[in-house]
């Protein structure tokens, strides 16, 4: 079974919350990167969502972009991020998202991509600019690969829009909390509940709330409203702040424990 079904089987069974971390790959260096990705594991993270880096990421904020100019300038590249793959597939069996831009897969090759990402130990890809309209080849490549196709949905999304997103997806759908691009938020949105429900009028996949959760206060709150909460920005900045640093690793992994141990009972 793929690991992000399983794992989210697991948290229902559980009557658990799950926690899912954005970190850009190659942010500051692909080493760290892996480092991260086995401390999130010990400390009870349940996916890890991998940024790919790319010149032109229109829907990050500030924070996110800067994660991907770092990303680039350390040499960091899609056959790179799967060897990164690998490595931490020795050790962990974390499940893994890659968060990566249409110009990407088709540079690489469509199928090429699917396939690499499988046999590297992907389990899920959220395509960022390929909509579900135009994503009928795609989904069945992952169908064949066995990989989840995670899609958002946003504030603005309408019901009837809403129905046909989430039955396309797999594994989770991603409800992006507020308008706009990713960045730390002051206040959480406070429709977020009503938007769970509406989604959930239409299928039985977990929903992962994200956009803005910067502290543990905010992780309970969103953590009441869905199945799992998605936390990205914070944590880059916390990268961003202890990045060339021999203290990055427990130092940003102290940050995720207070937000994982605020939603797990």
């Amino acid at each position: 079974m793929n690991r992000i079904i399983e794992r989210f089987a697991r948290l229902k069974e559980q009557a658990q919350k799950g926690f899912i971390v954005y970190i850009g790959s190659g942010d500051p260096n692909l080493e760290a990167t892996r480092q991260l990705a086995l401390a999130f594991d010990r400390i009870g993270v349940d996916v890890l969502e991998l940024g790919v880096p790319f010149s032109d990421p229109l829907a990050d904020g500030l924070v996110n972009q800067l994660a991907a100019q770092r990303g680039l300038e350390s040499g960091t590249t899609p056959p790179k991020v799967l060897e990164t793959v690998k490595a931490i597939r020795r050790d962990s069996a974390i499940p893994i998202v890659l968060y990566i831009y249409f110009n990407l897969l088709h540079r690489y090759g469509f199928q090429k991509f699917i396939t690499d990402a499988a046999q590297a130990g992907v389990d899920g890809l959220l395509v960022l600019d390929l909509p579900p309209e135009e994503s009928e080849n795609y989904e069945a490549m992952m169908r064949v690969a066995g990989m989840c196709v995670i899609y958002l949905v946003a504030p603005t999304t309408p019901d009837e829009r809403i129905e046909l997103i989430v039955k396309r997806g797999t594994g989770f759908i991603y409800y992006v909390s507020r308008e706009g691009v990713t960045g730390m938020q002051v206040k959480v949105s406070d429709t977020i509940a009503e938007m769970t429900g509406k989604i959930r009028a239409h299928t039985q996949l977990p929903v992962a709330v994200g956009f803005g959760i910067s502290n543990p206060e905010q992780a309970r709150t969103v953590a009441a409203a869905a199945e799992a909460i998605v936390v990205g920005s914070a944590v880059v900045h916390q990268i961003a702040l202890h990045g060339q640093g021999k203290e990055l690793v427990p130092r940003v992994t102290e940050f995720v424990k207070s937000l994982v141990e605020a939603i797990k009972k």
